[in-house]
């Protein structure tokens, strides 16, 4: 992120530089000021993030780094998780410079068009009237006599510079502002269509600079005519024994240069997507779970997964355009992938019926519907098996990845653990409803029953908190408080009420594996995150050889 920054800062600063100082642009800079240089400043800027922008999205590519031996380290692999924090944080840079560049802009419209118009006998009317006679190039690339405002508006819809920036200007803030969390939990498919103006965005953006209207002196011109000299006496340019008439040339465009490597990787992309997309996806079953929460399990040719990937699934009977990314709840060593489904909003909704689940009898399977699935994708969770000790922690449906963790964990104590480096789990969910925990629990009752038949019953601590309760389910939790089994899950460890104390948690975890790495796992959100991210480094000995609680987060 710091080198980021930097390269953002010094592109800034080396190009501002470069039109504000150079001979070639004194002739322009007479038009239009300092505006010129804080117009091409965030210019190379926008170029710079726009190269940078499509590359965080790249889903195939990422996973395909994280597997990769090139990056193997699990410092490296969680850089690669944090691909769209950073695609935000790029996207408000471009925001950012837009910004400045299309004020900038503004400025040296308004002066162009007004030193266009202005009356004989200054050197910005001179300059501006450069062109208008043969064997003449011109600077100022306003062309007519039109006063501002209208020439304002006349460059902006007629040239296509000024077209083409409206256009992307458009393009972006409708893209930003249908990104937004509440535009993305409330309205996704406002979020997915708007997004997808991206497209308009990177042509307009290519095309832009072709009109070349910033233009600058020609280094032949510059041999006989120095700018400083002869623009002391402007009115004898051209005369005999006096400066020739300067000649000006246009900047070629340069953003195709920045952008055309990404937009190509981006490009293959899409295909690989295409691909696997139409490859054939058959349902084998579909349970409903509590708390409106449906279970797909599916088959594929070729399938295959890690532990806590995910995939994005499309249903055509909902939506022929839309996907969306659910984590994978079973393990690698099981013969079918399957995903849980919250029903939360007019996507799922539609799902949940197209799968029958609406209805009280058997559904067929040939009455299922066709889905199509792109993946599986890495996420951090994927390295789990890389620590000796972790803590897993979801909030409500997040718990999905860890559902793919315990499972796989079972099936490697069933057959042989020997091999394992993973040697103690924590395992934290928090849930406000208690309906959410039953189709968990029968998970947690085998991983438990293995354990003890193992003699390894502390291989697994789970902490299960439930957030939200009523008078009534209080008073009867009290009641059944002293039986062997919790009354909600079934299960020995009793359920907690409220919220982990989690300064204490991470202490009691470090006193007991002193000079530990521990990783860290979440998917919950962004509050929870925080909260567990500063206790990571607060809770982290500054001794390399102390314990270290290293935190991962979910993203997609």
């Amino acid at each position: 992120m710091l080198v980021w920054l930097g390269l953002n800062v010094f592109l800034f600063w080396w190009f501002y530089l470069a039109y504000d100082l150079p001979q070639n642009f004194f002739y322009t800079r007479v038009l239009l000021g300092r505006a010129l240089a804080l117009a091409r400043a965030p210019a190379a800027c926008l170029n710079f993030n726009c190269m940078l922008i499509l590359l965080p999205v790249c889903r195939n590519l990422l996973s395909f780094l994280r597997g990769s031996s090139a990056c193997c380290s699990t410092r490296v692999r969680r850089q690669l998780d944090r691909n769209l924090t950073f695609h935000k944080m790029v996207a408000w840079m471009i925001a950012l410079h837009t910004a400045i560049h299309t004020i900038a802009h503004l400025f040296n419209v308004e002066w162009s068009v007004h030193a266009r118009v202005e009356e004989e006998g200054t050197l910005a009317a001179v300059l501006s009237r450069l062109g208008d006679s043969p064997n003449e190039s011109y600077i100022n690339f306003y062309r007519q006599t039109i006063p501002n405002p209208v020439g304002g508006l006349y460059v902006a819809f007629t040239y296509l510079a000024g077209l083409t920036g409206v256009i992307i200007t458009l393009a972006l803030i409708l893209i930003i502002t249908s990104s937004t969390k509440i535009i993305r939990r409330s309205y996704f498919e406002v979020f997915w269509y708007t997004h997808h103006l991206f497209v308009i965005f990177f042509i307009g953006l290519v095309i832009h600079g072709a009109g070349r209207i910033v233009r600058g002196q020609t280094a032949m011109s510059l041999a006989e005519h120095i700018p400083e000299v002869c623009s002391k006496n402007f009115t004898d340019w051209g005369k005999k024994g006096a400066c020739p008439v300067p000649q000006f040339a246009g900047n070629p465009p340069m953003t195709w240069k920045w952008v055309v490597g990404p937009m190509f990787l981006y490009f293959c992309e899409r295909l690989v997507r295409f691909w696997r997309s139409q490859q054939k996806v058959v349902i084998t079953k579909v349970v409903i779970h509590p708390f409106k929460t449906i279970e797909l399990q599916m088959m594929k040719k070729g399938f295959k997964m890690e532990v806590g990937q995910y995939i994005f699934v499309k249903c055509p009977a909902v939506s022929k355009l839309e996907w969306h990314p659910f984590t994978l709840t079973s393990a690698p060593e099981e013969d079918y992938f399957s995903i849980h489904v919250r029903i939360v909003g007019d996507w799922t909704e539609g799902l949940f019926n197209a799968c029958g689940c609406d209805k009280q009898e058997f559904q067929e399977a040939w009455k299922l519907p066709k889905i199509a699935v792109d993946g599986p994708f890495g996420t951090a969770s994927e390295d789990v098996f890389s620590y000796e000790t972790v803590m897993l922690v979801g909030a409500g449906i997040g718990v999905t990845p860890f559902a793919s963790v315990l499972k796989s964990v079972w099936y490697k104590y069933c057959h042989d653990a020997t091999n394992l480096k993973l040697k103690k789990i924590y395992f934290y969910w928090l849930c406000r409803d208690t309906h959410a925990f039953e189709w968990f629990a029968d998970l947690l009752q085998s991983l438990e029953t293995q354990m003890q038949e193992r003699n390894n019953a502390e291989f697994l601590s789970y902490n299960i908190y439930l957030t939200g309760w009523d008078e009534t389910q209080a008073t009867h939790f009290v009641m059944h408080h002293e039986e062997e089994k919790d009354v909600i899950t079934g299960l020995k460890q009793k359920t907690l009420y409220g919220r982990p104390n989690w300064e204490n948690e991470f202490k009691t975890i470090a006193r007991q594996h002193p000079g530990s790495r521990i990783g860290v796992f979440l998917c919950g959100p962004e509050g929870l995150a925080d909260t567990l991210n500063k206790q990571s480094i607060s809770n982290s000995e500054a001794d390399p050889r102390g314990v270290h609680f290293i935190f991962n987060k979910e993203n997609f």
